[in-house]
């Protein structure tokens, strides 16, 4: 899509594709090229290589040690890293807590923690749902009873979180707690910050459809955190949520990693044969593949369109911490974001098994883990994709189901 980007953008866009080619590892180019799995030292790796370079809070202010990028400049870096077929550098410090420490966070903890998240020296998971407590998140019931004692406050955590992303990895967990059960459930939640070392958590895999342990369960026995974990106000978690989850919502889209998808989709389809011709000259599949691009042609226009507008503040993050902290709802463009971005996912990876045919349904999680990648060979495009159809069932439910984004949607826009 073309963007009317100034010549420093362009410039800036020019160094970015520079420093992805001369610095992006290729066996890790290669890992998200053939859909494997990623472990944590390909994470990490890869997080450490763009710290260095300064750009791993690329758009956090530079008094947190960021590089003050503009919402275009943020843009324009998540369009060349998915491009370019980078590890993601993965949300939960950079684009979730981080900001919430930012916006709502003590002094000693934006001291303490931001350092950290910048140089991946903590690994960060999410502690929001719960078995009854999913979609409708304001529901959940791990407590918090805070105590007093002569060595200082703490908390006392007991309960249980769920879907907790590479939890199994995990050094800090942000977390929602109940700390008033006797008022509004939205009213009485807290938001803690959690050592997962600590005594009394366990963390317990969930196995994926595609067999992958990316997910788990995490439980707090009589965990105690100190007092000074406590993020802003007791009591007031909900508002940091609701925060936090806008830039999830937003996140999720992944324009740029879609556009990198798609070109395999054409490519894949442009070596499969039917009647006699490549199946991308197939009216019907052509038709096919031809509508899914202008969904995310359309879903692109979206996102640059809600780029420029936040590009008129001094930056998207300042913006949405004046609103929360205000108490001005984020707008439905999050749940927007996140409805549309998720079904292109989908039907991208949908259409890739219908190229790939009967050969499509094989499912090898040897490949996806390495272990088969010489047998098989590094070009054998339809061993991921069964899997990688699998794992994105998961994209319409995290975040926040598609269908609570609609009822957002409808209640701030038509006001039912």
């Amino acid at each position: 899509m073309d963007f009317n980007f100034t010549q420093d953008e362009l410039a800036f866009r020019d160094a970015v594709r520079v420093f992805l080619r001369d610095h992006l590892p290729r066996d890790l180019q290669d890992k998200v090229r053939q859909h494997r799995r990623l472990g944590k030292q390909d994470y990490v790796r890869w997080h450490k290589i763009v710290a260095a370079q300064g750009w791993a809070g690329g758009n956090w202010p530079p008094e947190y040690g960021g590089a003050g990028w503009s919402p275009v400049r943020r843009h324009i870096w998540d369009e060349q890293c998915a491009l370019a077929a980078a590890p993601p550098l993965l949300p939960f410090g950079l684009n979730m807590v981080g900001p919430v420490i930012m916006a709502f966070g003590s002094e000693q903890q934006k001291r303490h923690y931001l350092p950290r998240i910048l140089a991946c020296d903590d690994w960060w998971c999410q502690g929001y749902s719960e078995p009854g407590a999913g979609s409708d998140l304001a529901a959940l019931t791990t407590s918090a009873q805070r105590v007093s004692a002569a060595d200082g406050d703490y908390f006392i955590v007991n309960g249980q979180k769920t879907w907790t992303t590479l939890a199994q990895y995990a050094d800090m967990i942000f977390c929602l707690v109940r700390t008033d059960p006797s008022v509004r459930k939205q009213e009485g939640i807290s938001f803690l910050l959690i050592d997962m070392h600590a005594p009394g958590v366990t963390v317990r895999p969930i196995l994926m459809l595609d067999e992958e342990h990316e997910v788990n369960e995490v439980f707090f026995d009589n965990v105690r955190v100190p007092a000074a974990n406590l993020v802003g106000a007791e009591n007031k978690g909900w508002t940091y949520a609701k925060y936090l989850l806008a830039h999830e919502r937003t996140g999720i889209a992944a324009v740029g990693t879609c556009k990198r998808e798609l070109l395999f989709l054409k490519r894949l389809a442009a070596r499969q044969m039917k009647n006699g011709q490549s199946l991308l000259a197939d009216a019907v599949f052509a038709n096919k593949v031809a509508l899914l691009e202008i969904e995310l042609m359309a879903l692109e226009v979206t996102v640059l369109r809600s780029v420029s507008q936040d590009a008129m503040h001094e930056t998207a993050l300042q913006q949405a911490a004046l609103q929360q902290a205000s108490g001005a709802a984020s707008g439905p463009a999050a749940s927007m974001l996140k409805i549309k971005g998720t079904e292109v996912q989908q039907r991208l990876s949908e259409l890739m098994l219908e190229a790939l045919g009967p050969l499509g349904q094989a499912f090898d999680p040897a490949y996806l883990a390495g272990a088969a990648a010489h047998s098989r060979g590094a070009g054998d495009e339809a061993a991921p994709l069964a899997a990688y159809y699998f794992n994105f069932r998961k994209t319409s439910i995290y975040g926040g189901s598609n269908e609570i984004q609609k009822n957002i949607i409808s209640q701030t826009i038509l006001g039912l």
